[in-house]
């Protein structure tokens, strides 16, 4: 089963601190960690771990990073050759910060993933016969992933939107995928209105429905999940995990969601593996090294049914 992810890879440095920082304030942290991330890359991982064939479409810097980035990633059975060399941007780096309750700020410097462009939409193009599923998200040129959106879904791929980091999106893009997956942050920016139960959660995912896309799944973390799609609505409960660092828990998610949704499980079922792998990837630090493994899912799944 082939998914396709068209979009980001960083290098992350991430840093471990007692809380994080106020504007003007210096912090001594405990420790940090350098990985391969991005939101592209990660569900890209993701979703080899979990039992799918990834081809990750995207571009790195011709950089130290680059090359780092590219090895690590292709070592996790995941296709980059896709990725192209930019010869005029650097490699992406995001900078993070965790505090002691696993929440985190980030910083994004784009760099050569800012530079995807129609060139990279094409190579995309000839990659999508076979394919289950399209992984999108926000951290490279909203119209380039608008343009691969919509020959995706020409060619009866599923297009599986991650809308972060999150700005407000024209018309065209809400008609332009099948699943839209926004937390309670990017619900908010979206929509006006920041859910904090089922519920609310329900209000936002009607607005967004008015709005042309027949399948959203809004993530709440520690609060559930609640989706609504053309086939059915309901609300999942967090899985029980320690968690320590909630970064790239929303792409584990999507990688979930992705891979069931590509093996023909129910939605619920599906949402679930997304709630799953979300949970996992809280409980390790990091971005690549935090991406599930379809065993431990399965356990978690079989464990808190």
């Amino acid at each position: 089963m082939k998914i396709v992810v068209f979009g980001s890879i960083n290098m992350d440095l991430t840093a471990y601190v007692p809380k994080l920082p106020l504007p003007g304030e210096t912090l001594l942290g405990a420790s940090y960690i350098t990985v391969p991330g991005g939101k592209g890359n990660n569900q890209a991982v993701a979703s080899a771990r979990l039992g799918a064939q990834v081809l990750f479409v995207g571009r790195v810097g011709d950089d130290i990073f680059g090359k780092q980035v590219l090895k690590i990633v292709a070592a996790e059975h995941v296709d980059v050759s896709q990725v192209a060399v930019d010869k005029e941007k650097g490699t992406g780096l995001a900078v993070i910060s965790v505090d002691q309750n696993a929440e985190n700020a980030i910083t994004v410097i784009s760099g050569a993933n800012w530079a995807l462009d129609a060139s990279d939409v094409a190579r995309t193009e000839k990659c999508l016969d076979g394919a289950k599923a399209l992984l999108l998200q926000l951290e490279v040129p909203m119209e380039a992933s608008l343009q691969i959106a919509e020959i995706a879904k020409q060619k009866g791929v599923k297009v599986i939107f991650d809308p972060a980091p999150a700005v407000p999106l024209p018309e065209r893009a809400y008609h332009g995928i099948d699943f839209i997956t926004p937390n309670e942050t990017e619900t908010e920016i979206l929509v006006g209105l920041r859910p904090q139960n089922e519920k609310e959660a329900a209000e936002a995912a009607s607005i967004l429905h008015q709005r042309g896309v027949e399948n959203v799944i809004i993530k709440m973390g520690s609060k559930g999940v609640y989706y609504d799609t053309v086939d059915s609505r309901g609300f999942i409960k967090p899985y029980k995990v320690k968690s320590i660092d909630s970064v790239a828990a929303g792409d584990a998610f999507n990688a979930g969601l992705a891979v069931a949704i590509s093996e023909g499980l129910p939605i619920a079922e599906a949402v679930r593996w997304g709630a799953a792998a979300g949970a996992i990837a809280t409980t390790r630090k990091g971005a690549l090294p935090a991406m599930p493994y379809r065993e431990e899912l399965l356990k978690l799944i079989s464990e808190q049914q």
